[in-house]
């Protein structure tokens, strides 16, 4: 893989400036970089619909309850890359289960 290329299927390419400033300022090899890079882009790309679920599976595995998950939830997706809107127990009820 090249650096600035896309670090696999569905991930945008990243933009080979920043692969090239974060093995500069890290010591971390180039590819190395465009993949951490491509990681966290698509990460942060997950949809509102895919974080809920994916995180209410998490919670569940932990044996958290419903009453303790939905608030949970509802703090972190304040902490996503685009906020996504206030959603109440209900709206991220029918999510998971609609």
């Amino acid at each position: 893989m090249a650096p600035g290329d896309p670090a696999g299927p569905g991930n945008a390419p990243v933009p080979p400036e920043l692969a090239r400033y974060l093995a500069t300022s890290t010591g971390l090899p180039q590819p190395t970089t465009a993949r951490v890079v491509a990681d966290v882009n698509a990460y942060y790309d997950e949809t509102v619909e895919d974080f809920v679920r994916r995180r209410h599976a998490e919670l569940r595995r932990k044996n958290r309850k419903n009453d303790e998950i939905w608030p949970a939830i509802a703090a972190e997706l304040t902490c996503r890359r685009f906020r996504a809107p206030d959603l109440t127990d209900r709206q991220l009820r029918r999510i998971v289960y609609g």
